[in-house]
């Protein structure tokens, strides 16, 4: 095994296209709309981690045609620069600290005067947040929506489509293994098949079960020698 199959990053950038909608059809379609509007729109998306809000954050900005800003909430200071007009994303907002909060609730005042459209992410609803009472409250009157994760089915058929645009040959079973002992959100899953499609390369042998199970100890073994530095 080489160095190389520990690169277990997407390789695509993250698109509204190629999000795995499931039971998010509504949503990505909600998504689309901020990208070109220039009234005040407000959208709070929230579910476990590993459901795809950051890649869903990532993606209606890339998509924009309007000035549009992501920010981390560790990355929201004391006053957030905002123009008319824009597409303001912050993620993990639960993170957001004191003075965060306070610059965070300004810019809901002036978001309708300004015309702006923002997009928050955090692993709960609004009422469960621990922030002030003003901004969970101002939260809270934004279009809610939980990010719902995909059926194993859905995940399934996710990973047999994503195989089969890298001309990979796996059989069922492979995927229903992978999906039993594989982490559970489907961008570490595909990352693992680009894993697999490599060491088949890289080592001359079939995608096969053995082999997959070399590739997610690899894995594995990686995950704990990080978690331990």
């Amino acid at each position: 095994m080489t160095q190389l199959l520990l690169d277990l990053k997407p390789e695509q950038p993250p698109t509204l296209d190629n999000f795995v909608a499931g039971a998010n059809g509504e949503l990505i379609s909600r998504l689309r709309g901020l990208t070109d509007r220039g009234s005040f729109d407000a959208v709070y998306l929230w579910g476990a981690s590993g459901c795809g809000k950051s890649h869903l954050l990532a993606a209606t900005l890339a998509a924009a045609r309007r000035p549009s800003l992501l920010l981390a909430a560790g990355d929201v200071g004391a006053e957030i620069a905002i123009v008319p007009g824009m597409l303001l994303a912050i993620d993990d907002v639960p993170a957001l600290g004191e003075a965060a909060q306070v610059a965070l609730f300004r810019t809901f005042n002036a978001a309708r005067l300004a015309g702006l459209a923002i997009l928050l992410a955090g692993r709960e609803p609004p009422a469960r947040l621990k922030l002030r009472e003003d901004l969970r409250t101002r939260l809270g009157q934004t279009l809610v929506y939980e990010v719902k994760p995909l059926s194993d089915e859905e995940k399934s058929a996710a990973l047999k489509r994503h195989a089969l645009m890298r001309g990979m040959k796996v059989d069922e079973g492979l995927v229903r293994y992978l999906l039993s002992r594989g982490r559970r959100d489907l961008n570490s899953l595909m990352a693992v098949l680009d894993s697999l499609d490599r060491a088949t390369l890289e080592q001359k042998r079939p995608a096969t079960l053995p082999l997959l199970k070399e590739v997610m100890q690899l894995q594995f073994d990686t995950d704990d020698e990080s978690r331990s530095l």
